[in-house]
């Protein structure tokens, strides 16, 4: 029989493991390839991303909307063009330094997750790309054809969500956060302070300048991976 992990590891992942926002990223990538409309679909994809940042998201209308752009394609074209985004944007932006965090808590035997308010359909291969296997992304609801609806299945990973999902997750491999002798999250956002909150050990990770404050006053340590 394995060995029960010790310690408990989760990463959020844009702008703590990535040096940008892979879901604004992509419907970037989405208008420079002409699928949607450049200055209507830029405009509120950027508004979203500042509501997302002051902590203000609606999530039923991001995720319909964000995920408009490329479900009405089908699933061939969707993923063939989220294959090219990963190739050509998202790859690359990969920091060695991010690689080397993830590779330390795995070496040591930590069970290790991504808890990301990004859908699945855009974090799947990127937690592929870092090696993780343990994804806690926005589930997005299926048709009876299997594909995307637009619609979020279930609680999202966002905010207080995030911690309704990792005890989810736990409770699916027979676990329970009192099973770990420690917990350690890793963030940039004030979005997310309930799960910062809810391990024992919170690392403000290339923190922004609210999470900076509130990690000065609890005496969290702060990580800048990027410059």
């Amino acid at each position: 029989m394995n060995e029960m992990p010790r310690r408990l590891t989760l990463f959020d992942l844009d702008g703590t493991l990535l040096p940008m926002d892979s879901d604004h990223a992509f419907g970037q990538f989405l208008v420079e390839q002409g699928w949607v409309d450049g200055p209507s679909w830029g405009a509120r994809n950027d508004q979203f991303y500042a509501d997302y940042c002051a902590g203000r998201l609606d999530q039923e209308a991001y995720v319909e909307f964000a995920t408009s752009g490329w479900r009405l394609r089908g699933r061939g074209e969707a993923e063939a063009l989220r294959d090219r985004f990963m190739t050509e944007r998202l790859v690359p932006s990969i920091q060695p330094q991010a690689l080397q965090l993830v590779r330390r808590h795995q070496s040591r035997g930590d069970l290790v997750a991504l808890v990301t308010a990004t859908n699945e359909f855009v974090t799947a291969p990127i937690a592929e790309a870092f090696g993780i296997e343990h994804l806690i992304a926005v589930r997005l609801q299926r048709d009876a054809g299997g594909w995307f609806t637009g619609r979020i299945d279930g609680i999202p990973s966002f905010r207080e969500g995030k911690i309704a999902r990792v005890e989810e997750w736990l409770l699916q491999l027979g676990h329970r956060r009192d099973d770990f002798a420690s917990v350690a999250c890793y963030s940039d956002s004030p979005n997310d302070l309930p799960l910062l909150e809810w391990a024992d050990e919170a690392v403000a990770t290339n923190p922004s300048e609210a999470l900076a404050e509130v990690a000065a006053a609890r005496g969290w340590p702060v990580l800048r991976l990027f410059q």
